[in-house]
């Protein structure tokens, strides 16, 4: 009879799991399931035992009918209410179900206390011929929890972030791999240090060359808290997971322009979950995973352990894939993993071979080159204005200007720098001597030849005069279209500071869009400082003809990119160019907001990605001007939030190959561009009156329910907490950027 009321208890835990699934009780019978299964419970006690079973089996096999059909019809957003199911298993789970054994490990001062990121050192074990072989590694990933609200559902926090880092410079040092384990709906929305945005982007970064190999699996990948230990060189995704540039519900309120506080329809939900394509098998489709791990029927839970020997199995195959590829001798090896490395006997899985998982001086090269190619080649198709000759004619371009920088720079100059260094070394060694050598003989012709007056009369050096200015000469001129307007406004802080109202005209043309009393700054567009940045007639685009698409078929977004273009006369959010700053050579990414928000999808990020190229190439500066940007373009999906990684590995390429990496914010920037690409370079700057942070205030109070002062992203803020390096004037603009230009960089740049 106990077994009984067990078996009541599991089937009734299994319809609240569907009813959960299906997001009520309305689908099929359930409601009438739910019914039946309570009456049998209140009943137990009181109805004979056999008629107990007959009930009890014809329930179940009801219940198997309908799980079988919500199984064949599962909707993308059914897929997310699994992954956010109590009942699903977690990290610790995994650890303690695929691990042989494992230390937990804790982070440093402030960053121990986050028990959304979980990192641990762990030993996992293959059997091959009744031999146990062990390996370690370092595990990290997102810990859900079940139901635990102090795990946030797996938001990790900046602090958490940066525990993730530590560990994962440590698995570098000894030269471990690292299993990450994505189980996050997205990073929880803090500025407080050291940043989310700031912290995503330092992971990121580092990630980008990582010596040893990377393997992630992703449950619940939610934005840009996955990519913080998601950049991997092979990404696993689990069949009932999820993976997405934000949250369908996120998607749903900025589809639908829901107020703050008022409920987003069901169906707009249902309806965005399906068009962001966040499944595992529209993920394998666009190429941003490379395996889907099959799970059992309506998605694996915590005593699945079936589900775990196969996870095992594959974290293990994955390790050897991307092991093998950095190996010179591994043909049979390989083909041995690709036809079948494991079989299953009495329910324990035998490896055929086992393969070391490290990796000498060379190899570890192979694998960051591997690793660098597979992101570049990433949402390659999500984007337009390439013709069929484009792609062969731009090899030979690329490999013709390759040759000819390497030969300019690499040997012509590399000779020329060591036959300076010794000219400089013997010159100097010589001049010692000789100055000793016929020290005494000038001392006597000094005494015998002296004459004081003549002393005096030499003219002395000029020196600096402290606060003169350095003259400016702007480029060519542009006037607002603002400025034609006869009207006054009032500046933001006229009740704090006292400023007068501003005559439009003034404020757009002579004052450059600035209050001249309180030096608040107003908007201005981007063309003003295409034209009073750089020198006169040394604007020259590149990859203009690169446009963006609607790679998902979204709906709605041809008409809005057909908007856009009209809008701006461009095919894109970024411009990339080369120009002069007072007669320096710098490569420019401009992303301006007037076209779709300054949002990032395929297009932008490959334009960014070649101009680093470009850059490291001609040892050019790389400018990034934010006029300012909303984030990833979520109507582009993953293909959008692949590009976090994506640039910021051609970022982290031309910093390592001495490249000087400037990004100067303006207006608003937010998300994934801020958490990625841009918050990663070692020099950020802001113009007064910006703002910059990682989710805006709304994001903030709805995640962690509570409201933030005005100026929580103001660019004073950002430099308090150390996000940015310095603020500029807009009218100065141009002069503090010749003057990082000198005085910023190594000595790899073309003029040095």
């Amino acid at each position: 009879m106990d077994d009984l009321r067990k078996r009541i208890l599991r089937t009734e835990t299994r319809i609240d799991y569907l009813t959960q699934v299906k997001g009520s009780c309305g689908w099929g019978n359930l409601s009438q399931f739910q019914e039946r299964i309570r009456e049998l419970r209140r009943a137990s006690y009181d109805i004979p035992e056999a008629q107990l079973q007959e009930d009890l089996r014809q329930l179940e096999e009801g219940l198997r009918f309908l799980e079988e059909r919500c199984e064949e019809s599962l909707t993308p957003m059914e897929r997310v209410r699994i992954v956010r199911s109590p009942l699903r298993f977690t990290l610790k789970d995994i650890l303690e179900n695929v691990y042989e054994d494992y230390t937990e490990l804790g982070g440093d001062v402030d960053a121990n206390i986050d028990p959304s990121m979980v990192t641990a050192k762990a030993i996992i074990a293959r059997r091959v011929k009744d031999r146990l072989f062990t390996q370690q590694v370092m595990v990290i990933g997102h810990e859900k929890g079940h139901g635990e609200e102090f795990r946030n559902g797996g938001s990790a926090k900046p602090w958490g972030n940066d525990k993730a880092l530590r560990y994962m410079n440590v698995a570098a040092t000894e030269g471990i791999p690292i299993h990450f384990y994505i189980f996050t709906p997205g990073s929880f929305p803090v500025e407080d240090s050291p940043g989310a945005a700031q912290q995503i982007a330092r992971n990121i970064f580092t990630l980008a060359k990582l010596r040893v190999p990377l393997i992630s699996v992703i449950s619940e990948g939610g934005s840009g808290g996955a990519e913080a230990v998601g950049l991997a060189d092979f990404r696993l995704m689990l069949s009932h997971g999820y993976y997405s540039v934000i949250s369908p519900e996120g998607a749903a309120a900025i589809e639908g322009k829901i107020r703050e506080g008022e409920k987003v329809p069901r169906e707009l939900v249902e309806a965005c979950a399906e068009r962001l394509a966040i499944t595992a098998t529209d993920n394998l489709r666009l190429g941003t995973i490379d395996r889907i791990i099959p799970e059992p029927a309506l998605g694996a839970r915590r005593d699945d352990f079936d589900f775990f020997r196969r996870l095992k199995y594959e974290v293990i195959r994955a390790t050897d894939e991307v092991v093998l590829k950095t190996k010179s001798l591994r043909a049979f090896r390989a083909y041995e993993i690709k036809r079948k490395q494991a079989e299953e006997v009495a329910g324990e899985i035998r490896y055929s071979m086992a393969v070391s998982w490290d990796l000498h001086g060379e190899e570890a090269k192979r694998l960051l080159a591997l690793r660098s190619r597979k992101y570049r080649t990433m949402a390659t198709q999500a984007f337009g204005g390439r013709s069929r000759l484009d792609r062969p004619l731009s090899r030979l371009q690329r490999q013709a200007e390759r040759l000819y920088y390497t030969i300019r720079y690499d040997v012509l100059r590399q000779q020329h720098k060591q036959v300076k260094k010794v000219y400089e070394e013997v010159s100097g060694e010589g001049s010692v001597f000789l100055k000793n050598l016929l020290a005494p003989f000038g001392g006597v012709f000094d005494f015998l030849s002296r004459k004081p007056e003549a002393i005096e009369a030499l003219p002395a050096e000029r020196r600096p005069i402290p606060g003169e200015e350095e003259p400016v000469e702007f480029g060519d001129t542009y006037t607002s279209p603002l400025a034609n307007e006869d009207r006054t406004v009032t500046c933001p802080n006229a009740a704090a500071r006292g400023c007068k109202d501003l005559w439009v005209p003034d404020l757009y043309g002579e004052f450059c869009g600035v209050c001249e009393n309180c030096g608040h700054h107003f908007p201005l567009e981007y063309e003003w400082y295409l034209k009073h940045l750089f020198d006169r007639g040394s604007f020259r685009e590149f990859n203009g003809s690169i446009e963006s698409m609607n790679p998902l078929g979204y709906r709605g977004l041809d008409e809005r990119i057909v908007q856009a273009r009209s809008k701006t006369g461009r095919k894109s959010a970024i411009i990339t160019c080369h120009a002069q700053v007072m007669g320096i050579w710098i490569v420019v990414a401009m992303l301006f907001s007037d076209f779709r928000n300054g949002t990032v999808g395929a297009a932008e990020g490959e334009k960014f990605v070649r101009a680093c190229d470009i850059a490291r190439l001609k040892r050019r500066p790389f400018l990034a001007y934010i006029h300012g940007t909303g984030g990833i373009r979520i109507q582009e999906g993953t293909l959008g939030v692949i590009q976090m990684p994506k640039c910021t590995m051609a970022v982290r390429e031309y910093i390592d190959a001495g490249g000087l990496y400037i990004v100067v914010y303006d207006n608003n920037s937010y998300a994934g561009p801020v958490a990625s690409f841009l918050g990663c370079s070692p020099y950020q700057f802001a113009i007064r009156s910006s703002r910059i942070g990682f989710a805006g205030p709304r994001v903030i109070r709805e995640t962690t329910g509570q409201d933030i002062p005005p100026d929580y992203h103001s660019a004073r803020n950002a430099l308090r907490r150390g996000h940015i390096q310095g603020i500029w004037d807009r009218r100065e603009f141009r002069r503090n950027l010749h003057r990082a230009l000198l005085t910023m960089g190594g000595r790899a740049l073309y003029y040095r």
